[in-house]
């Protein structure tokens, strides 16, 4: 029987080890979605364009929202920064609400005892992470064209996204292994993210909360990212390195955390499965 290592070393050297087969893995993943349509993966482009349009003529239009209540922003400001909390909402939740199926739905990855199980969260990560690349590509465009610039602290983002994209690896780690064993968090993790997205701060600043609860709103795996991303592509400034850092540390733990529960329940996959 093969011993499957749980350090932290073991999981950076095991990801580098297989970065090939994730890759390609991760590849197929994001095309086969859009395998047998006429327009092909030029839907991960058309989606996030109609996205933003809907988001524009609602929002600015006929709601004439604006941002934290204030009056000083363009007709389109709000849809800019509403599409940017939810591209970070959407890399979250496609990799979260798949992850307790993804072991379940690779049984015959399972019996094959060379494949590293392991790396099934990592492909769906980077599949959600192209799709992600796409909208705020598009954001990008979006924003050069209304506002005629994009602030070069947007060179920043995947500084800004790495630390989320470490807890969602731990998570989706956690998550594909309870799933073997505990098939009704696939029927709640839905509910779950529905939550998430209306107590994070997509459709409202985290200012907008009254002073007693902020510190709690902080306690959001998604607040910071959010925030971050919005400061980043958007205000011009650059991350908060200390609350960046504290973040990159716990996200740090959460995916070695992560990686060793796998590592440790995968041994009666087989069984179960």
């Amino acid at each position: 029987m093969i011993k499957h290592k749980s350090t932290p070393l073991s999981m950076l050297s095991g990801l580098w080890n297989h970065r090939v087969l994730m890759l390609e893995l991760a590849r197929r993943e994001a095309i086969g979605r859009y395998k047998g349509s006429l327009l092909g993966v030029f839907w991960s482009l058309v989606t996030p364009l109609f996205m933003l349009t809907i988001y524009t003529l609602v929002f600015s239009h006929v709601f004439k929202a604006k941002w934290g209540g204030t009056g000083d922003e363009s007709q389109s400001q709000f849809a800019i920064v509403l599409f940017a909390g939810l591209i970070v909402f959407n890399f979250f939740s496609e990799c979260i609400g798949k992850a307790p199926s993804l072991v379940l739905n690779n049984v015959n990855f399972v019996k094959k005892v060379v494949f590293p199980l392991e790396i099934l969260p990592c492909v769906n990560l980077l599949s959600a992470l192209f799709h992600a690349a796409v909208s705020l590509l598009v954001l990008v465009g979006f924003e050069w064209t209304v506002a005629g610039h994009v602030p070069v602290t947007a060179l920043y983002i995947p500084l800004v996204l790495l630390p989320l994209a470490m807890l969602i690896a731990g998570a989706s780690w956690l998550l594909a292994a309870t799933g073997v064993y505990l098939r009704d968090i696939g029927q709640t993790i839905g509910i779950f993210l529905t939550g998430l997205m209306f107590l994070s701060p997509i459709f409202f600043p985290t200012s907008a909360l009254p002073e007693q609860w902020r510190s709690l709103a902080r306690l959001n795996p998604l607040a910071i990212p959010i925030e971050q991303s919005r400061q980043v592509l958007i205000y011009g400034h650059a991350p908060d390195w200390r609350e960046w850092l504290v973040y990159a540390a716990v996200a740090a733990v959460t995916a070695w955390f992560g990686y060793f529960c796998f590592q440790k329940a995968r041994k009666g996959f087989a069984d179960v499965l």
